[in-house]
């Protein structure tokens, strides 16, 4: 049986699917989606969200552009100068490390209220 090639990955792009992963993360707890309504609505499983938010380098990439449509995170930005991208992924996984240590562990529709008091 031939053995699976292992796919070596630069560290920007390892960096980059990082910062994809928190950012889906952190967008889908503020929405207050679950992992399965989030996966349900992309038409993929929980598994492959998980993967995503925690920075997975393997599936489809065209699922996780999806998943981040979904919650709203923008994809593309202005190219910065080639020697500060790297400055730029590690600023802004800072920043949504820290955004996600103020949101909840997980995520869960809040109660409706019924009002009855006509």
């Amino acid at each position: 049986m031939p053995r699976k090639k292992v796919r070596n990955y630069s560290v920007y792009t390892k960096e980059a699917c990082r910062l994809l992963g928190l950012l889906i993360r952190n967008a889908r707890k503020e929405k207050r989606m679950s992992i399965e309504e989030l996966a349900e609505r992309a038409s993929t499983s929980p598994n492959f969200v998980r993967r995503v938010e925690k920075g997975g380098l393997t599936g489809e990439i065209g699922v996780a552009f999806e998943l981040a449509f979904i919650v709203g995170v923008p994809l593309f930005q202005p190219d910065t100068s080639e020697g500060a991208k790297l400055e730029v992924l590690a600023h802004k996984i800072h920043m949504a490390k820290n955004n996600a240590a103020l949101l909840p562990q997980s995520a869960r529709k809040t109660k409706e209220i019924l009002k009855d008091d006509f």
